[in-house]
């Protein structure tokens, strides 16, 4: 293979156990990345499902614990959804940007724009009943904590990403996307630099941590895959790290609010 020649590897972890509030997550995948006879290197990136952060953090709420304000039963009548996890989406939210049958966007208090604030119930574990599962209170928090906890494990302090899934305006289907990141440059500021021709560039900016988790997601799966975390060889992470927060647009430059 020449020098200039490129390869992006992805390899899902798996099998990996059910993750229960208070499981040691980096114990698990470090676990897994050994039986998959993978080492980690420092350009490597770990993309790892918000689900299972969630459950290790314990976000776990019970529907039969909630009381629904007015404001969810009036938005529980026009979307039909559970007025329990109506009131939850509230309270994770800092707007409603639309109500509609079966439909509920919010921006989330992290401002993340999303269906139902991120909240679901798919793949929990059995028996779980009207419990839902909440994101992490802060995922670029949660992001650093769990690369540390794997730096402290396997020597390596590798790119980390938590990926979720998103719907996106004007395009069917979901995609993943980050939600949390640390140790990667989530955007990277190309503008500037010049294009083959020598024109430069002026406004692109890649959003390099998404790139990853979407790539992630084609391993991953979104029904009853099991594979909640994929390895990522191969990708250039030159640029400053910064979270993915660094990703959101900012309410000035909304244009479509």
């Amino acid at each position: 293979m020449s020098e200039s020649a490129r390869a992006l590897t992805l390899t899902a972890l798996h099998p990996l156990p059910e993750v229960l509030p208070g499981s040691d997550l980096a114990a698990l995948l470090a676990t897994a990345l050994e039986a998959a006879q993978l080492r980690l290197a420092n350009p490597d990136v770990l993309v790892v499902a918000q689900k299972v952060v969630s459950k290790a953090e314990g976000r776990y709420v019970e529907l039969a614990s909630v009381t629904p304000g007015a404001r969810a039963l009036e938005l529980a009548a026009v979307t039909g959804k559970d007025a329990r996890l109506v009131e939850l989406v509230l309270g994770e939210s800092t707007e409603v940007l639309r109500a509609r049958r079966d439909v509920l966007i919010v921006r989330h208090r992290t401002g993340l724009v999303m269906a139902n604030a991120g909240i679901d119930r798919s793949n929990l574990a059995p028996g779980a009943g009207e419990r839902v599962l909440l994101l992490p209170q802060d995922p670029d928090a949660s992001a650093q904590a769990l690369r540390t906890a794997l730096a402290a494990r396997l020597g390596i302090a590798c790119g980390l990403i938590i990926s979720d899934s998103f719907g996106r305006p004007w395009r069917r289907g979901v995609v993943n996307v980050a939600i949390g990141a640390a140790g990667v440059p989530s955007l990277l500021d190309r503008r500037g630099e010049p294009d083959r021709a020598g024109r430069r560039l002026e406004v692109t900016e890649v959003a390099l941590a998404d790139a990853l988790a979407a790539a992630a997601g084609l391993l991953m799966g979104e029904a009853d895959e099991g594979t909640p975390a994929v390895l990522i060889q191969g990708a250039r992470r030159a640029g400053a790290e910064l979270p993915a927060r660094a990703l959101l647009r900012p309410l000035a430059e909304d244009l479509f609010r």
